[in-house]
């Protein structure tokens, strides 16, 4: 018996599949096709959490889910950072001289781009990896292949034909765990925490320059500052940070005191544990 479900963007056997029976063996998985499905699961309760990717070390980050998360109304409760592999896998029977195109989301054959050349293959683009696999089993075709995680050729009774096949050995996805509960459980004081917020500063000169003074004066550590069109209007104003340290530390309190008193709006969007992970980058 599962102890509830929990929501990803992407088909059955995608890496943000993968992350979800990693960070939560006991939750079934549910795929959604795309990120506004996914976080509607969740507010809606037909799922308990969400394991959403927010940036890769390669491409980036990931713009829908910065796009929705600050008027999604879930909280993080959580980060899992992931290291990305990819497959080369076929129908069952087929060798790789037998190939002649490769299938996969775009992001994916950019990073196996020394494998598909070596192997003289045609790349052609699919919305996702794990759909490319999806396809391949339903209609088998000796002379193609596809690009995607391990669990894909398991889930969809494919052969893995080259193992480990990007380009770049150190690519890993960061998620959050996201939850429709308002005011979730404080994370552990055992642990070192991330605090993720959104903020819009007042129409003035330096307004910016003003709010992230705190910051550093208080000696607070900020990993992240990005900023974002609202409503479609060209101004950036619109901002999502992330600082290491809890709202109650003194010295992260203070800062946000003095960003607020330079902010119209301020939005804490969740405290969690640091992963691990974080230590070994």
């Amino acid at each position: 018996m599962t102890k509830g479900r929990i929501a990803f963007q992407g088909e059955l056997g995608a890496n943000s599949h993968e992350a979800c029976l990693a960070a939560f063996p006991d939750m079934e998985p549910v795929a959604h096709p795309t990120f506004e499905e996914a976080f509607e699961a969740i507010k809606t309760g037909d799922c308990q959490l969400g394991m959403i990717p927010v940036e890769n070390s390669i491409a980036g980050r990931v713009a829908d889910v910065h796009h929705l998360l600050p008027s999604s109304g879930l909280k993080i409760i959580g980060e899992r950072f992931k290291p990305i592999h990819f497959q080369l896998m076929a129908n069952p029977g087929v060798k790789l001289e037998d190939l002649k195109s490769v299938s996969s989301m775009p992001i994916a054959l950019a990073q196996c781009r020394q494998v598909v050349r070596r192997l003289k293959l045609r790349a052609e683009p699919v919305g996702d990896t794990a759909l490319s696999a999806k396809l391949l089993s339903e209609k088998p075709d000796p002379t193609k292949a596809a690009i995607a995680p391990a669990l894909a050729a398991e889930l969809y009774g494919l052969e893995i034909l080259a193992r480990d096949v990007e380009d770049t050995h150190n690519n890993t996805t960061r998620f959050l765990v996201m939850t429709a509960d308002r005011d979730p459980p404080a994370p552990p004081f055992t642990s070192p925490c991330i605090t993720s917020f959104v903020f819009r500063v007042r129409n003035m000169p330096a307004a910016l320059y003003k709010a992230m003074g705190g910051f550093a004066t208080n000696g607070v550590n900020m990993t992240k500052l990005e900023s974002y069109m609202e409503n479609g209007a060209f101004t950036a104003t619109f901002f999502y940070a992330e600082v290491d340290g809890r709202p109650e530390d003194r010295s992260l309190a203070l800062a946000f005191e003095e960003l607020q008193f330079f902010s119209e709006r301020f939005e804490i969007l969740g405290v969690y544990p640091a992963d691990p992970f974080r230590a070994h980058v």
